[in-house]
């Protein structure tokens, strides 16, 4: 797997990011520490998680992290990774109660180190925003984090286009490099906001794409892969998805994208992987996917499509599904 560059850093992470989420949860310890070693055996070294994976599951606090954070040390992996994590994310009780306030920041980061570690974060995100907090405090509070070593960079997850841009702005203004990525839900499936199950999610949107594409801020979505929709369609299996999941992205524009993603992967020979990760990578600006794969054939296939690129006339067809 080839490696690209993260512009205004010297982070040289691979094409894909291996998501976090499912390791050390819906995969045991052996599970994952297996789907970890195949993605470096792959010439991946993108690892991305959060402070609060899973903490929805009973007794479970920051399991992701801490299975990592022990796969790390046994490997001795540490200097061959770049490792993202995410913190700031509201109690899973309080949703409606934002968390980024400087101590918040603070308490999560010193935890995920703990969890993970480490001394520093490679790329440290904030996993949500706060409207009402101004960006100026909460780009203080993590420049504040960079001093004192503990994050080396920092991004953004779930932020509104007007929210990134004037945080860019300020940041800009005292000289420090402010966010070098954005982390938004985003796919070839087009995700309406009202029917997003957690209203502090942010997917991507006309605003977001023309900030990504007027100042080259790269992009490292989440849901890269629509969970599946897309090679579950092909395979006549929606009805396998998750409810939650087939009701967001079961649109019919979405059914007429999945029928151009056939076609297009029966012309060419692509699987539909790499159509679907191909449309990410073949952005005008840099795009790292962010994949969240169960078992060592998903990885396999994920990993065997990153280098697809598809042409303009490629993204073309397949974006011009949304017109019915």
């Amino acid at each position: 797997m080839e490696t690209v560059s993260l512009p205004k850093t010297d982070l040289v992470p691979s094409a894909l990011c291996l998501g976090g989420v499912a390791l050390g949860s819906r995969l045991d310890e052996q599970e994952s520490f297996a789907l970890l070693d195949a993605f470096v055996d792959c010439g991946g070294n993108f690892v991305d998680t959060a402070k609060v994976y899973a903490d929805w599951l009973p007794g479970a606090r920051s399991v992701s992290e801490k299975t990592i954070g022990r796969w790390l040390r046994r490997r001795g992996h540490r200097s061959r990774l770049v490792v993202s994590t995410k913190g700031a994310h509201p109690e899973l009780s309080t949703m409606h109660k934002p968390r980024l306030d400087r101590h918040a920041i603070d308490r999560d980061l010193t935890q995920s180190l703990r969890n993970l570690q480490v001394e520093c974060i490679n790329l440290y995100w904030l996993h949500r925003d706060d409207p009402a907090r101004p960006v100026e405090l909460i780009i203080d509070a993590l420049q504040e984090q960079v001093t004192a070593g503990k994050i080396r960079y920092y991004g953004c997850s779930n932020w509104r286009a007007e929210r990134i841009a004037a945080a860019q702005a300020y940041a800009q203004r005292r000289g420090w490099t402010g966010f070098v990525a954005n982390q938004p839900m985003w796919s070839l499936a087009s995700v309406a906001p009202q029917s997003l199950p957690d209203s502090t999610m942010v997917a991507m949107d006309a605003d977001l794409l023309n900030l990504h594409r007027t100042s080259d801020l790269p992009a490292i979505p989440y849901a890269a892969q629509a969970n599946g929709f897309f090679t579950r369609f092909a395979a006549h299996a929606l009805d396998k998805m998750n409810p939650t999941q087939r009701t967001l992205y079961e649109t019919p524009e979405n059914l007429r994208r999945a029928a151009r993603v056939q076609q297009l992967a029966a012309e060419t020979g692509l699987t539909i992987t790499a159509v679907v990760l191909g449309y990410l990578r073949s952005q005008p600006f840099l795009t790292i996917p962010i994949v969240g794969c169960h078992t060592l054939a998903q990885l396999a296939d994920s990993c065997r499509a990153a280098a697809t690129e598809l042409s303009a006339a490629q993204l073309a067809f397949l974006e011009s599904a949304s017109q019915a």
